[in-house]
């Protein structure tokens, strides 16, 4: 029994093999180790403290298409940088290494055998020796080709995004002009300003206003916000000013003038994707015996305009039950009249004004208000047409980012008659 043990390999020579295997796995070891410093997907270099190159692995030398005896021991790191990689090598990276012991990712650009450039991440570490004093320079070389290509391509495409964003700009400030009249018209004895604010100009607004001569002696005038932004608000912005024009040359009636603009509206956009807009019309003509102008206006759902007196007082003009032109088909208009005496000024603005935040945060509930704009009236009064304006853009201004609505702003003002000692 015991002689079939030792035949079937029992004896001493059965137990060499475990000592074989472990010789083979440990000569298996080091030849890997030392394959993975030479075939590693990165480059390795070691220098000396001046830079010569004192190793350096086969997967670099590929890389950069030199053999290892055009290097080691005769070449330093610097002399495989470019021009501008060896100046930033001398007075950042260099000083950086030899203060921190190390450096991490920093991008530079090798030259190749061949004049090539190869754009790499380089990280490097100063080996020290137990006395802790320096010995050598290990360095590890990324290659950056991907990358680079990478960076250039989202360069290229950021490049062109902010074309097309110019190109979009220029379309809608060219749009945006065109809803609005070039000029306003000079009515005798009445100064005019107006002003239009964008609060975005990526995307044209729906505010407009115009002011425009009518029968001999009468003007009309209208303001007004269509809901929504971009090209669909800039055709109901269009489709509506000229509504306005043509209705109001057929009858000056301002209740007339926006009726004809609420059944344009209904019938065009009464489907699936309805649209409607304020908007507030008025007829002026010269008062001769007091002076001045009469104002009647009609409003659709439209905010109030502030009226600031030659006595230094303000108030809204109420238009109390006036509805949105464009939802129902028989919208009721409301009206109002006032004479605006010499000294008087009348503010016509759109919500983008009172709906404004004044705080720091965006789409708080730190709305300006009316009550605001009444105060800010009343401490203005008595003004100008042109004051008024300048006022009021000063003070959207300050809102900054907070004035997320395109903001239209029209004032009237009844000049004072010169004085004797002006004559």
């Amino acid at each position: 029994m015991c002689e079939t043990n030792d035949e079937e390999g029992g004896g001493p020579e059965g137990d060499e093999g475990p000592v074989d295997e472990q010789a083979q796995f440990s000569a298996l070891l080091e030849d890997s180790a030392e394959d993975l410093y030479e075939h590693a997907p990165c480059g390795y270099l070691s220098t000396q403290l001046d830079g010569r190159i004192a190793k350096i692995n086969t997967t670099l030398l590929d890389w950069l298409g030199y053999q290892r005896e055009d290097l080691v021991g005769r070449k330093h790191f610097s002399d495989l940088l470019t021009v501008g990689g060896r100046l930033y090598h001398e007075t950042h990276f260099a000083p950086l290494l030899r203060m921190q012991g190390e450096i991490n990712g920093i991008a530079l650009e090798l030259k190749a055998a061949d004049g090539a450039r190869l754009p790499v991440l380089v990280t490097s570490t100063v080996k020290t020796g137990s006395d802790g004093q320096p010995l050598l320079i290990r360095t590890t070389v990324f290659d950056a080709r991907d990358r680079r290509a990478y960076e250039t391509e989202l360069l290229r495409a950021r490049r062109e995004a902010d074309q097309e964003r110019d190109r979009l700009q220029v379309l809608a400030t060219t749009l945006q002009q065109t809803l609005l009249p070039p000029a306003l018209v000079d009515v005798p004895g009445l100064d005019v300003a107006a002003h239009y604010h964008i609060a975005s100009v990526d995307q044209v607004g729906g505010d407009f206003y115009d002011l425009f001569p009518l029968a001999a002696g009468t003007w009309g005038l209208f303001l007004g916000d269509v809901c929504g932004k971009g090209a669909a608000a800039a055709a109901i912005t269009s489709l509506a000013r000229y509504t306005l024009r043509a209705a109001a040359v057929y009858d000056p009636d301002p209740v007339a003038v926006l009726g004809n603009l609420n059944t344009v509206l209904n019938h065009e956009y009464n489907g699936d994707d309805p649209r409607f807009c304020t908007v507030v019309f008025g007829l002026l003509t010269p008062d001769p015996d007091r002076g001045g102008f009469h104002i009647t206006l009609a409003s659709g759902g439209h905010p109030p305009a502030l009226l600031m007196r030659a006595d230094g007082t303000a108030d809204f003009l109420p238009t109390p039950g006036g509805q949105l032109i464009g939802v129902l088909r028989d919208a009721h208009i409301a009206t109002t009249t006032v004479h605006l005496v010499p000294g008087d000024t009348l503010l016509l603005h759109t919500d983008g004004l009172t709906e404004a935040h004044t705080g720091p945060t965006a789409g708080g509930d730190d709305r300006y208000g009316d009550d605001a704009l009444l105060d800010f009236g009343r401490a203005l009064a008595p003004t100008t047409a042109s004051s008024t304006i300048s006022a009021v853009r000063d003070l959207l201004d300050t809102f900054g980012s907070g004035v997320e609505d395109d903001t239209a702003l029209l004032a009237i003002h009844a000049p004072q008659p010169p004085s004797e000692e002006q004559q």
